[in-house]
């Protein structure tokens, strides 16, 4: 998928950070903070995906499954941490592992915390 391709990216209503700082602040801590998705190809993209698989590159079926899948992750893990009363999240990390044929687990976590004004 090239980047014009993507889908416009929404803004999330906290500032997120995969440093443990947002504009030289650290913040106080609330806890951790996370969002998990649990993610499927689909019949289509998962056929056309395996017929790309065939050949050498970037199989865009898969990086866009992906991508939206981390997108969304992110996008409920910053729900948590406004649940949480945290005005931001700093130490942003991913993980993805397969849990079943065809399905993947994508986790986006990271520090909810509340900037000083």
């Amino acid at each position: 998928m090239a980047a014009d391709d993507r889908a416009p990216v929404t803004p999330l209503a906290i500032p997120v950070s995969t440093t443990f700082e947002i504009n030289g602040q650290q913040g106080t801590v609330l806890g951790p903070c996370f969002g998990v998705i649990a993610r499927s190809m689909g019949f289509t993209r998962s056929m056309v995906g395996g017929v790309k698989a065939l050949k050498r590159g970037n199989i865009t079926e898969y990086s866009a499954t992906l991508e939206e899948g981390r997108r969304e992750a992110v996008e409920r893990m910053v729900n948590h941490a406004v649940a949480m009363g945290a005005t931001a999240v700093t130490g942003v990390r991913f993980d993805s592992s397969d849990i079943a044929e065809g399905i993947v687990e994508i986790v986006a976590y990271g520090t909810a915390v509340t900037l000083q004004p």
